[in-house]
C-alpha cells in the first residue's frame, strides 16, 4: 500500500487526505491545531463559490466541477455545506473582466446571464446601480459554509482511515518524511499543504514566494429582507469588495478585497481595524445605501496566502516531496476538484500545470484569477 503524509488539515489538506484514503493510500494527516481552527487560511464562516475567473478557463472549469464535488459531500453527510443562492458580478464598464468571464462561461457551458442594471436591482432589496453598465449573473454560484465544510471533510477523512497527528511539523532531512513534535513520520510521498505557514517552512531558497496578508471581514445586522437566500452573493471588482446577505443569522458579509497588510498567522492580532470598517461602510453606502447605518454584529480577520501572479503552487521540491499552497484567496471553493487533480499527480497519471511551478512569478493585471487580489 502506498503511503503519504499530508501536512495541514485546512480544506486543501483535508480534501486531499480524504481522496487519497478512499483510493487505497495509507494517509497520515498532520495538523498543529485542529481542522477548521480560526488561524487557518481556510478559516472564516463563509467563502464564495463562483466560476467567473476573467479570461481564465482552467479555474472556471475546475470551479464548476468542484460544485458537483460539494454536492456529493452534502449527500454523504446530510449537511448543507453549499448555499446555492446565486452570485452577481457588478460590472462598471462594458469591456471589463465581467465580460471576459461571460465569454469563458459561455464556452464551458456554465449557466449565466447578462442583466441590465434595473433587472439586477430586482435581486436585492436595495441596490445602487447608477455606476453600473450591467451585471453578470451566475445562478448556480453561492456561498460555502467554509469552517464547517473543513471540519466535515476532515471528519470524513478520519472515517476513511486517515490517521490524524496533532503536532507542529518540520521537514525531515531531504527525504519523504516530517518531524512532528519529535516523532519522525516517513512515507512514499509528503505533501505540505500548510497554508499561511508555507513560506515559513519553505522560504525563498526553495522558490516559494508567498505573502500572507490580513483581510478584515465584517458582518452587519440587516433586516430580514436581506437574508441569503434569496439575496445572492456579490462581487464588485472595481470597488474591490465582495460578500453576501445574512446567512445563518451571522449578518450581511462585506469584505474589502484590496490587498491587506502582511500578517503572521500565529501571533497576528485578530481584531479588525477602524480603517477596514470605514472601507466596508463606504461600500455599503455606494452599493446598498439603505444599510449605511447597519450595526456590526460579527467580525473576522481572515488571511490570504498570495503569490505574485495569484496562481497556485503545486510543485515537487525534492523526490516525493510536494508543496501545495499559495491559494491566493480563491482556492477554497475548488477543494474537491483540486483533490482529484493532485491525487492524479501523485498517482503519476499526469504532471502539474507549468503555471503552478516554482518559477519566477510576475504580478498579474486585470482580473487575474478572480478578483483584485484574487480573493473572491
Amino acid at each position: 500500500m502506498r503511503s503519504v503524509v499530508v501536512v495541514g488539515a485546512g480544506i486543501w489538506g483535508s480534501s486531499l487526505a480524504l481522496r487519497l484514503a478512499e483510493t487505497g493510500w495509507r494517509v497520515t494527516l498532520v495538523e498543529q491545531h485542529a481542522p477548521g481552527h480560526v488561524r487557518q487560511s481556510s478559516a472564516g464562516e463563509t467563502r464564495l463559490l463562483r466560476c467567473g475567473h476573467g479570461s481564465d478557463d482552467w479555474y472556471a472549469g475546475m470551479a464548476w466541477r468542484a460544485r458537483e464535488g460539494w454536492r456529493r459531500l452534502e449527500e454523504r453527510t446530510g449537511e448543507e455545506l453549499f448555499c446555492e443562492a446565486g452570485l452577481m458580478w457588478f460590472a462598471h464598464r462594458e469591456d471589463g473582466p465581467e465580460r471576459r468571464s461571460a465569454r469563458v462561461l459561455d464556452a464551458l457551458g456554465v449557466p449565466h446571464a447578462l442583466l441590465d442594471p434595473d433587472e439586477a436591482a430586482r435581486r436585492f432589496p436595495g441596490l445602487g446601480t447608477d455606476d453600473l453598465a450591467f451585471a453578470l449573473w451566475e445562478p448556480h454560484a453561492g456561498v460555502l459554509r467554509a469552517r464547517r465544510a473543513t471540519q466535515v471533510t476532515a471528519r470524513l477523512a478520519l472515517d476513511a482511515g486517515v490517521r490524524l497527528v496533532r503536532a507542529r511539523a518540520v521537514p525531515y532531512g531531504g527525504g519523504t518524511g516530517v518531524v512532528a513534535d519529535g516523532e519522525v513520520l516517513t512515507a512514499d510521498r509528503v505533501v505540505w499543504a500548510c497554508g499561511a505557514w508555507l513560506p515559513e517552512v519553505f522560504g525563498a531558497e526553495f522558490g516559494v514566494e508567498v505573502e500572507v496578508t490580513r483581510q478584515d471581514t465584517f458582518h452587519f445586522g440587516v433586516p430580514s429582507a436581506w437574508a441569503t437566500p434569496p439575496v445572492p452573493a456579490f462581487c464588485d471588482y472595481e470597488m474591490a469588495a465582495y460578500g453576501h446577505g445574512d446567512l445563518d443569522g451571522a449578518g450581511m458579509k462585506v469584505t474589502d478585497d484590496a490587498e491587506g497588510e502582511p500578517y503572521d498567522p500565529e501571533s497576528g492580532d485578530r481584531r479588525v481595524t477602524e480603517g477596514a470598517e470605514r472601507a466596508a461602510r463606504a461600500h455599503l453606502a455606494r452599493r446598498f445605501p439603505s444599510l449605511v447605518g447597519a450595526p456590526v454584529v460579527f467580525t473576522q480577520v481572515c488571511q490570504y496566502t498570495l503569490t505574485r501572479d495569484s496562481e497556485w503552487i503545486v510543485a515537487e521540491v525534492a523526490d516525493g516531496v510536494w508543496l501545495l499552497g499559495g491559494d491566493s484567496g480563491h482556492g477554497f471553493k475548488h477543494a474537491p476538484a483540486l483533490a482529484d487533480y493532485v491525487a492524479g499527480i501523485l498517482d503519476g497519471r499526469w504532471a502539474p500545470e507549468a503555471r503552478f511551478g516554482l518559477h519566477e512569478r510576475r504580478p498579474a493585471h486585470g482580473l487575474r484569477t478572480s478578483g483584485r487580489s484574487a480573493a473572491f
